[in-house]
């Protein structure tokens, strides 16, 4: 460890060096690499963290770069998946730690092995259907994790400690009704994304070096803009149908394949089982249909009523609809069911 490098966090008397060397052999995995990823990424990897792993399924885009901290102009050019991009920016930022990327859709066949063998999981999602399932996958494994959620000027967060804490499934039991307010459809702003961002990454930071009994103990939401600060302190409900009755319905429940994308005009396409997919072949296939480019990890291809871009997982995103019947039917023509 470099002393000199973390000098001003060694003074830091809650951490002092013996809090460093736990930062230095601490694992945390941040789901979803946007706005809020991105910062918990940024001060993690400069604390020291160990080792990080990114998990995103989408790719930049220009409208990212006003509030997604690690991400260039030239990312979006070359439509790099978020993870990817993120992930070689740290690297230039912090070489002494391990930096992993990966690029998958969070679901229930394939968070628990994202999320194996790390001591903590850090909540940069959009949506409640993966914060459900980060919560199954906590509780049944024992593993913190953080909530955190920004929307407008608002940012919300709660720490969640299997076994000491409320879970989400104790404050929100069922997932919220009708339609939901989105960075996409209500927009949001930098500040907003600063504040929540830090609070979970301060309180990342007590939970790895052991001071768990500083963290603040909250459901807190702030609305940065309008300056109206609001703290509940959740209680363990002993029928939550998660850490009260060990019921992990999101870890045993099937994602569904299609998604629509709220507030993009988009569908996301993901295949029963994941595929493998030869870009470069798929790249020529695709010429006749309309003007492609891509990378290592994708294609884009512009229809004349749609764009489409593929994974190499064999995902797909359908820009220009929001039927999943129409998607679906894009998919097995261009792609194959």
């Amino acid at each position: 460890m470099n002393s000199e490098r973390y000098s001003r966090q060694i003074l830091f008397a809650p951490i002092g060096r013996q809090g460093q060397e736990r930062l230095a052999h601490s694992n945390v995995v941040i789901v979803g690499c946007g706005a809020l990823g991105t910062v918990h990424a940024t001060l993690l990897a400069r604390a020291g963290i160990g080792r990080l792993r990114l998990v995103d399924r989408d790719f930049v885009e220009e409208s990212n770069l006003a509030r997604q901290w690690l991400f260039e102009e030239e990312d979006a050019v070359q439509c790099l998946p978020k993870a990817v991009a993120a992930a070689r920016r740290l690297r230039s930022i912090n070489a002494e730690i391990q930096i992993e990327d990966s690029v998958a859709d969070v679901m229930s066949r394939n968070v628990e092995e994202l999320t194996r063998g790390f001591d903590l999981i850090l909540d940069g999602t959009d949506n409640f259907e993966t914060r459900y399932l980060l919560n199954d996958v906590s509780v049944k494994h024992g593993v913190p994790w953080i909530y955190g959620a920004v929307v407008g000027s608002l940012g919300a967060t709660m720490t969640i400690l299997p076994g000491r804490t409320a879970c989400l499934n104790c404050v929100l039991p069922t997932l919220p009704s009708g339609a939901v307010e989105t960075c996409d459809t209500v927009g949001v702003i930098g500040p907003a994304v600063m504040w929540t961002a830090s609070v979970q990454v301060t309180e990342a930071l007590k939970v790895l070096i052991g001071g768990k009994q500083d963290l603040h103990g909250f459901l807190l939401s702030y609305d940065i803009w309008n300056h109206q600060l609001h703290q509940l302190r959740p209680r363990k409900d002993p029928q939550c149908r998660a850490c009260g009755q060990a019921n992990f319905a999101y870890l045993r429940g099937a994602t569904s394949h299609a998604t629509v994308l709220c507030g993009r005009h988009a569908v996301q396409i993901r295949p029963p089982e994941p595929r493998a997919l030869d870009l470069q072949d798929l790249r020529k296939r695709l010429e006749s249909a309309g003007s492609v480019r891509g990378n290592d990890y994708l294609l884009r291809c512009h229809l004349p009523r749609y764009e489409m871009t593929i994974f190499a997982d064999g995902r797909a995103i359908f820009r220009g609809t929001d039927s999943e019947s129409v998607a679906r039917g894009l998919y097995a023509k261009y792609i194959g069911n």
